[in-house]
């Protein structure tokens, strides 16, 4: 019988609190969580990979949760680029800046809506999103997209993860270029999304 070290306890300890506050999360507002389980690894990755996640200097991401994104983004980005990660949930946003105490990170328990506010005037390259824009109020969507596509730097890219496709109207009403694929394996099957070139006009 083989022993998990001690490396790869710690490495399941770690992942199993992750999913037990998520759960937490989930039943505390299903409709703000949006997901039973974390976004898994292969669709954190799948996710990344529409973008130049490592050539920017500034990313956001919205609806950190538990970290999925957070991880793989950090573990990507440049040693002199900076993530904001905005995380509504006041547990789930504390826990994250006290398990990854990376001087790169800092975690905003506030709503999307506020991005602008966070910036100092920096446009960042890449936003990455795990917000349940289907679930959310229609005015509570229209305001985060509009005001991420604002904030994102020319020729930058935003990255959407949903478990629906209906957001794909939105997402064309306010982006000139969106590209869409499925990750089937995900719990529940996941679609993403590439958004470039912010309309300008009507």
């Amino acid at each position: 019988m083989r022993v998990a070290s001690g490396s790869g306890r710690s490495r399941i300890d770690g992942l199993l609190a992750d999913r037990r506050r998520f759960l937490r999360s989930f039943l505390d507002g299903p409709r703000r969580v949006g997901a039973v389980l974390p976004t898994s690894r292969r669709t954190v990755r799948d996710t990344l990979d529409m973008a130049a996640v490592g050539e920017a200097q500034c990313i956001v991401e919205l609806g950190a949760g538990t970290g999925p994104y957070t991880r793989e983004i950090l573990a990507r980005m440049r040693s002199d680029a900076d993530l904001l990660a905005f995380e509504l949930d006041p547990a789930l946003a504390g826990a994250l800046q006290r398990d990854l105490p990376d001087p790169r990170l800092r975690v905003v328990a506030e709503s999307a809506a506020t991005l602008e506010a966070h910036l100092d005037g920096r446009r960042p390259e890449v936003i990455i999103s795990a917000l349940p824009f289907t679930s959310l109020p229609a005015a509570v969507r229209a305001e985060i997209l509009a005001v991420a596509s604002r904030a994102l730097a020319p020729g930058g890219s935003m990255l959407v993860l949903q478990y629906s496709p209906f957001v794909q109207r939105d997402l064309e009403r306010i982006f000139a270029s969106v590209k869409r694929r499925i990750s089937p394996l995900n719990v529940p099957p996941a679609v993403l999304f590439a958004c470039t070139s912010p309309r300008t006009g009507p």
